[in-house]
């Protein structure tokens, strides 16, 4: 290449009339620092192996453990084999957190309720874990997934590990993978995992297969309490939380709550030998949240003294296991090979009234299974 010559889109005949001209490039002293300094090298984009993974769960690695949960999460078929070696791995060594359900309508104040929680918490010396589900758009599929913005405090103290996480059209306001994060998280330490749901109303009953404690926010003003949140939900929540229970409000949060204390007098526990009572806290001005902490550390005492505590996980892990079964079930028949041929062929078949729904589902069912 010579050192200047015109470019290829200049008129030959009037060269003068093309100002520009190109050189060879030449590396400045800069750019040759930055490649030799490995401080600004690119990132090796090789994943982690199982081994880094469990090693760096297992010390505490945030990075590690992050990386570790997106595999877990991942839908893709390579990483289904590694991410259950390394949950196999990682089993032993959970189990020793108090597991903590949060749920109740939009607007509850889930996320600064839970940002006051967890910095008294870490304030005690304890290591807090939150998984929080936001919703995914039914159109794009996206989720905003902004809780770490809304928990600002929190996401700094070096004791939390907040980790927001997609619905994904999980049924229930929890992520289809949220019980395999928890384990995770339980083996890195973690003494308290908080799970924030989405926030949908009556279809969070799922939750209650996860956790050993589930509490309700409420807000005041809502109109009819028991007409509100209704009889599905309260039925299963331990403890009955009046949210932002703080100036003006104070009053009705009062009132609200000898309300919802007569209403689940006539309701049937959650949890047997625990009696599910009401209690007012706020966010703002940190009153009723050292009270919510003991109301779970009494629980726990209880449950883990007459065994309840412990015969909950039991069918827990046997709620898991069916849970696992339909996942999979599910998985292999969308991916079996003549099904991928053959139900978009029906689908056009239903919709044009050809087919009836049943028949068509019919065919389906007898192709997977032959």
């Amino acid at each position: 290449m010579t050192a200047d010559y015109k470019p290829e889109w200049n008129d030959p005949k009037n060269p003068e009339l093309c100002s520009s001209v190109v050189r060879k490039g030449e590396e400045l002293e800069v750019q040759a620092s930055l490649k030799k300094n490995s401080r600004f090298a690119k990132r090796s984009a090789l994943e982690p192996s199982v081994n880094q993974l469990f090693d760096g769960v297992l010390n505490g690695n945030r990075g590690l453990l992050a990386r570790a949960i997106t595999l877990i999460e991942s839908n893709a078929e390579q990483h289904f084999q590694k991410a259950q070696e390394l949950l196999r791995r990682l089993l032993p060594f959970s189990g020793h957190s108090i597991r903590i359900g949060i749920t109740g309508v939009p607007g509850a104040g889930k996320s600064t309720f839970i940002e006051a929680f967890g910095m008294h918490l870490c304030s005690l010396g304890l290591k807090v874990a939150v998984l929080a589900i936001d919703p995914s758009s039914s159109i794009s599929g996206g989720s905003i997934l902004g809780d770490k913005t809304r928990m600002e405090q929190l996401s700094r103290d070096p004791r939390a590990f907040i980790r927001p996480s997609p619905s994904a059209g999980k049924l229930g306001g929890v992520h289809r993978k949220t019980r395999e994060t928890m384990l995770v998280c339980e083996a890195a330490g973690f003494d308290v995992i908080l799970i924030e749901t989405v926030g949908v109303g009556q279809s969070e009953v799922i939750i209650r297969d996860m956790v050993d404690f589930f509490m309700l926010l409420v807000l005041t003003g809502a109109g009819d309490e028991l007409q509100g949140m209704k009889k599905g939900i309260m039925e299963l929540a331990d403890a009955i939380i009046v949210h932002k229970a703080d100036g003006d409000n104070l009053p009705k949060a009062e009132k609200t709550r000898h309300e919802y204390n007569r209403i689940l007098h006539f309701l049937q526990p959650a949890t047997k030998g625990w009696v599910t009572k009401a209690h007012t806290c706020s966010f703002y001005t940190k009153e009723g949240i050292s009270e919510v902490w003991n109301v779970i550390k009494t629980f726990e005492a209880k449950g883990k003294a007459s065994g309840i505590f412990d015969e909950r996980r039991k069918v827990q892990s046997r709620e898991w296991l069916h849970a696992l079964i339909a996942d999979q079930l599910h998985y292999h028949f969308y991916h079996h090979p003549d099904i991928k041929n053959l139900l978009p062929k029906l689908e056009n078949e239903v919709i044009a009234g050809e087919k009836t729904v049943a028949s068509a589902v019919e065919i389906l069912f007898e192709k997977f299974l032959s």
